[in-house]
This record gives C-alpha cells, structure tokens and sequence, in this order.
C-alpha cells in the first residue's frame, strides 16, 4: 500500500519556528532549513519524487504549471494562514522536482533597529535620483531596501510603487500610500510595469532587481524625471555596479548611457553579511558610495571609473565608507572575529596590513 506524499506544511511550520530563512526540499534528502547562513538538516525523513512532485503542486498557481511544464522554472508566492507569505522558486534537477521556499515577512524591519549608518536613511529621502542596493543572493538587500521603503513611508506623504517579481515584504499605508504589483500576477514584467508607473504619478518607484536593457532605461528615464528610483542588483561593489549597469548597452549608446547615469546616480549601498562574533546571527558589512562630483566625473569617464574605490574610501565626510572600513569598525567594536573579517574582505591582506596600522592586531 502507497504511502501518502509528503505535503510541505510541516516543513514551513518548522521553518518559521526555527527562525529560517529558506526552506530547501530536494529528492533524496531531508529537507533543510537556512539558519544564520547555514543550510541544517530537519529531522525529518529523505524525500520522494513523489513528494516533491505533490509539493510543487500543492503550492504552485493553476495558471504557471503549464509554464512549468515547458520551462521547468516557476517563481512565484505562497501563502499559508497563521505561518505568513513565502516567495517560492520551483524547478526541476535531474528531472525530479525541487523547491526553494523563502519566508516573506509582513512589514519591515525600521532601519534605526537594523543599526544601519545614517547616510542609508539620507539615501532613501532624496527627493529623486536612482539609488541602488547590491550584493550576492542572500546578503540581505531585500531587508535593507524594505527598510529604506519603510523610512520613506514614516516620513513622506508620497505615491510610492513597487514592481518586485514576487513581492517579498507586505508593506502598509502610513505617510505615504503604497502600492505593491508583482510580475505575472499584476503586471507582464518589469518593462513594462515600469512604462505604465508613469502614468500612476509615483513619487517613488522601487524595482525589485533590472534584469535587462528596457527596465534599465526605463529607471534611468524615470531617475532623470524627478522621481526618485530604488533597485537591487547582484553586484559586489560600487564600480562593478556602475560597469554592469553600463554593459547592459551596446557600445554605441554607453557614452550617453554614462552621462545619464552621473546625472541621476544618488548612491549604491553594497553589503555583506558576517557570521557574528557571539553565534547568534549575522551582522551587514556595507560599502557606500555617495555620488559626488568626483564619483560623477568617474562614472562618465571609462578610463577612470575604476577611481570610484579610492573615493569611498576617502569620502567619509559624504558618509561614505569602504567594504574594510565597515569590517574594520565591526572587529574593533568586538562584533566580528578577526577570521570573519578577513572573509568578508575583498583584499584579506590590505585588511591586515590596515588592522596592524591602526594596532588592531599584532
């Protein structure tokens, strides 16, 4: 007699209890949850094609499972009552199913609880202008930018839209007033949701990752119109950024493409996260750039954009701070090991060299 498939809701009950991040459920394993950066195994038996098959239904939308069929990728949101929303990526691996499930949290973290520098809240009140949060998957730019949303909606009264594929934090009406789309529910994609906020007289638009050229365009447009842009994108640092953004034009249109970006470029926050001296958690390690003249004229010059590192670093007065900078003051004020710094670092030994300078270590 066939046992009954495994459904997916003792799993996500486990997830949120135990603090996780994401929920991990492949063929041949137990599932496992991400806790503090770390994937852990439930105690829990080794899954079936047939339970990762069920899963997959049983939280997939009617309308993507054609599309699922086709493409063998699906990413799209799930919600439970009394467990809250999970962003889910479905998708097959050695032609069995598997899900990645990530928890969706109900309003944001503020950034004064979140510790972050003030130059993040004096960022995200620019009246207009593109400010760009970056970093690898997982490095907590959805926290941040949710915050920085969150900042906005304390202490203006604007039209704020967000366009995010899917929605990752529920945010709710305060100063401002908010409107949330998420791509294949509300709208077609990002292009072309951020051609129609046009016509929604934003005062904010938040775009939840540019993926291509049109949504580029279209932010650089918007940016340059007096509103003020926010997005992600999986960059590690300022001038990488900048080069990605460039590249994703042709070569005949990246000079103007550089000139548009110095005049609408307000900021990037790259970030981090750091296993915590004391275990419990991680802490961001963030590199600000603050667009000054300086930045601008690196941003326009090819040959110099590289430059844009050595201005962070000496562009504290602006509030901006270095990659080291950040990892330096976390292992100063005993938040960060040594070890975890030099990590996190770009340049282990430059960090070193810099530690030994200041007498930080031997």
């Amino acid at each position: 007699m066939a046992t009954e498939a495994q459904s997916i809701e003792p799993y996500l009950r486990a997830l949120v209890e135990s603090g996780g991040s994401d929920l991990h459920c492949k063929v041949g394993s137990p599932p496992r949850v991400r806790i503090d950066g770390r994937l852990r195994k439930l105690q829990a038996p080794e899954l079936t094609p047939r339970d990762t098959e069920h899963m997959v239904n049983q939280v997939m939308r009617a309308d993507l499972r054609d599309e699922f069929e086709q493409t063998n990728e699906a990413d799209f949101a799930y919600t439970v009552d009394g467990l809250g929303r999970f962003r889910v990526n479905a998708f097959r691996g050695r032609g069995d199913a598997g899900l990645v499930l990530r928890r969706v949290t109900d309003g944001a973290i503020p950034l004064t609880s979140l510790g972050l520098p003030d130059a993040i809240a004096s960022l995200a009140l620019e009246p207009r202008g593109l400010v760009l949060v970056t970093g690898p998957t997982g490095s907590g730019k959805t926290t941040t930018m949710a915050g920085m949303i969150d900042h906005i909606n304390d202490s203006r009264e604007v039209h704020i839209m967000t366009i995010e594929d899917p929605i990752e934090v529920i945010h709710h009406d305060k100063q401002a007033m908010i409107n949330q789309r998420e791509v294949r529910v509300d709208t077609e994609d990002f292009a072309v949701a951020m051609r129609a906020a046009m016509r929604q007289d934003p005062d904010v638009i938040f775009v939840g990752e540019m993926r291509d050229v049109e949504t580029v365009t279209a932010a650089l447009t918007a940016a340059e119109t007096g509103h003020l842009v926010l997005s992600t994108l999986h960059t590690t640092d300022a001038a990488e950024t900048i080069n990605r953004i460039i590249d994703f034009f042709p070569p005949h249109e990246q000079t103007q493409v550089r000139l548009s970006l110095a005049a609408a470029m307000r900021g990037i926050i790259c970030q981090r996260l750091v296993p915590r001296a004391d275990g419990v958690g991680r802490c961001v390690a963030m590199e600000i750039c603050v667009n000054t003249g300086r930045v601008s004229e690196a941003i326009v010059n090819p040959e110099r954009t590289m430059e844009i590192s050595g201005l962070v670093h000496d562009g504290s007065f602006y509030g901006m701070q270095s990659f080291d900078q950040s990892l330096i003051n976390l292992f100063r004020d005993g938040v960060i090991t040594l070890d975890a710094a030099l990590m996190a670092s770009t340049a282990p030994h430059d960090l070193t060299v810099e530690l030994r300078r200041l007498g930080l270590v031997a």
